[in-house]
């Protein structure tokens, strides 16, 4: 792990420039709306500027769901995808929840969210997300004294929708294969990785 890149084989090199190539041109498909942040954009910071760095992050997102979420360009690229299932308003509303959460202001709390109510969770909302009527109640009930807890219930039945349904298709998805593929290529040079087929089924 500490050796300098020049002692590295050139043909592990060329993998690792073709690793991340790749995984940009995949990440770069995804574009979040404003309310979830700027998580969509995929981010080359400063803890991921060596390719061991990006495949341990690639690798790691079929180890759970959390790691995918708790990883940047991981939503990025689980967002590219559902994009590509029409469903990716699921992700959105998470994360717009999120985001929510954060918020200390009470006037801006209120605000917030009714405009999350009035985008993923009323009756015919442009991106109404995948949830039963009891809980819809609910959470319109929860808008009457607002608090940070008021999507909780329905951001909680999301997020199990979408690790029960869309991220095992994700971790089998060609895409994801293919960038797992690489990952494990380019970390190979340095770990001695080798291809695992993910433990999600």
């Amino acid at each position: 792990m500490c050796r300098t890149l020049a002692t590295f084989p050139t043909t592990c090199l060329e993998r690792a420039k073709e690793f991340k190539t790749r995984l940009g041109i995949f990440l770069h498909k995804s574009e979040l709306g404003s309310d979830s942040g700027n998580v969509g954009k995929f981010e080359w910071s400063s803890k991921h500027n060596k390719e061991g760095s990006f495949s341990e992050d690639v690798l790691g997102w079929r180890e759970s769901f959390d790691l995918l979420l708790s990883s940047k360009n991981g939503v990025a690229a689980f967002h590219a995808f559902l994009k590509t299932e029409f469903s990716e308003e699921n992700l959105e509303f998470w994360l717009a929840c999120e985001e929510f959460k954060k918020i200390r202001s009470a006037a801006k709390l209120a605000s917030r969210a009714h405009r999350i109510f009035d985008e993923f969770i009323r009756s015919e909302a442009p991106k109404e997300v995948n949830i039963d009527h009891e809980t819809r109640e609910l959470t319109r009930t929860n808008l009457q004294a607002t608090t940070a807890r008021c999507f909780e219930v329905a951001q909680g039945k999301t997020r199990t929708l979408m690790e029960k349904d869309s991220y095992p298709r994700f971790l089998k998805s060609p895409a994801y294969q293919d960038l797992a593929a690489r990952a494990c290529a380019a970390s190979a040079c340095t770990s001695g990785c080798s291809p695992a087929e993910p433990s999600h089924t």
